[in-house]
């Protein structure tokens, strides 16, 4: 009888906590498709505003700059993030070790619009114009450090000693990483990655401090056209986003899990041979 209470109270509780969180999407995405200008009220089913997107070249534009700031940001913060979780997790210790690593998890828990005015009065103070670079340059600085904690999760369950079996047998250090680390935690910098462009994407504090003329993300645009009233397109280009992200996350995940399977392959074959 216990059991029973207690297995309705975590159904019920998983219940109302996803509810909470995915109703509001799936509301946003089934207005997406109402024929009505009013997105409170259900006109009909329509796909009229996803082919109207196609003639809005403001939102057009936002979504052609976001995703360029995005794959820019996400693979310099990608390769950054790892070489710095390569250092963190390292077995040497050497001087500012602890300043090296508080300096690339302070972004983790420092508030967005305090990282955004920074780096407002950085690009003002070496008289630099703001626009596409400067927001490229903000959204690596912030999401590098979420590359280097996904990175170097990864690379505590990586053993060290093949790489260093590799290097006594004369391959040189960089061949190494390529040859035998790199395919090792692949799937944690493929997350990383994801997980910087999705950052960089959503993000609209810090694009809102250091953007300039002709350099409008997405999300600004969005927000502009929000503040005016919600229409229909707003709908239809969140649901893309939406798709588009979830997407993503499905495609990691078969990899990571393929990577997985893979791995577990092996060590059988090596354990039966």
């Amino acid at each position: 009888m216990k059991a029973l209470k207690k297995d309705w109270f975590s159904i019920t509780s998983l219940v109302l906590g996803f509810s909470f969180l995915y109703l509001p999407i799936v509301i946003l995405v089934v207005f997406s498709f109402n024929s009505s200008k009013l997105v409170t009220v259900w006109g009909g089913f329509s796909t009229k505003w996803y082919s109207a997107l196609l003639h809005n070249e403001q939102l057009l534009s936002a979504v052609y700059i976001t995703l360029r700031i995005g794959l820019v940001s996400a693979s310099i913060a990608t390769v950054l993030g790892t070489m710095a979780a390569l250092v963190l997790a390292g077995r040497g210790r050497f001087m500012g070790r602890t300043l090296f690593s508080g300096m690339i998890y302070a972004p983790l828990v420092m508030p967005e619009i305090i990282l955004g005015l920074s780096m407002l009065l950085l690009f003002v103070a070496v008289d630099q114009a703001r626009g596409f670079w400067t927001i490229t340059i903000a959204h690596t600085s912030f999401t590098m450090c979420y590359v280097a904690v996904v990175v170097q999760s990864r690379l505590a369950m990586f053993d060290q000693s093949l790489e260093e079996a590799a290097r006594d047998l004369g391959c040189p250090p960089l061949k190494a990483f390529f040859v035998i680390t790199l395919p090792q935690i692949l799937p944690g910098v493929l997350a990383g990655w994801m997980l910087a462009f999705t950052l960089s994407l959503d993000d609209l504090v810090i694009a809102s401090f250091t953007s300039g003329p002709g350099a409008t993300t997405l999300p600004m645009a969005i927000y502009s056209q929000v503040r005016r009233g919600v229409t229909p397109e707003i709908n239809a280009i969140c649901t893309i986003m939406i798709t588009a992200v979830t997407l993503g996350v499905i495609t990691i995940s078969l990899l990571n899990k393929q990577a997985h399977t893979k791995k577990q392959s092996s060590a059988t074959i090596r354990a039966g041979s």
